[in-house]
């Protein structure tokens, strides 16, 4: 994932230690059901599309503009499939940043799914039932997009 502007000026000024920013992921569905994934280059592995908003910007927007730049696939944001924390990550380079995940449910409305910047090596349309292999982030998420159940957590799940 490219890092944005803004966050290269913090870390000039914050070092490596813990930045904790948020996040947005955008689940795509297309009028048959399927699911836009991304097999991004820096991990080689198929994911769910997402990126950082920029400072100022809200996460629908965020959302619409990461789709539109990694796939080139015209979006909108039907609702919010969960709010949640995710661990901290430490980068190869020694960055520490923890996210606050905004996962929102999309339909695709225009464009053809393709590569559309150099964060991609691939860009696909996938049936729920034949995902390729995915981190359970991922899954997760796109378990949760397709049921209309709310839902919650269990705050004791974490002692």
């Amino acid at each position: 994932m490219a890092t944005p502007d803004f966050i290269r000026t913090l870390r000039a000024s914050a070092g490596r230690q813990l930045l904790w920013l948020p996040g947005v992921t955008a689940l795509v569905f297309d009028d048959e059901g399927r699911v836009l994934l991304n097999r991004r280059t820096d991990t080689r592995k198929w994911s769910v599309i997402g990126g950082i908003p920029e400072p100022g910007e809200q996460p629908a927007a965020c959302a619409v503009r990461e789709v539109l730049e990694e796939t080139a696939v015209h979006c909108v944001v039907e609702r919010v499939v969960l709010v949640q924390a995710l661990t901290p990550v430490t980068y190869e380079n020694g960055d520490v940043c923890q996210f606050m995940d905004i996962t929102l449910r999309c339909r695709a409305v225009g464009g053809e799914a393709r590569v559309n910047d150099d964060e991609s090596l691939e860009v696909g349309w996938f049936a729920v039932d034949a995902l390729p292999e995915l981190n359970e982030f991922g899954l997760t998420r796109i378990k949760q997009a397709l049921s209309d159940a709310p839902t919650w957590f269990d705050p004791t799940s974490l002692f």
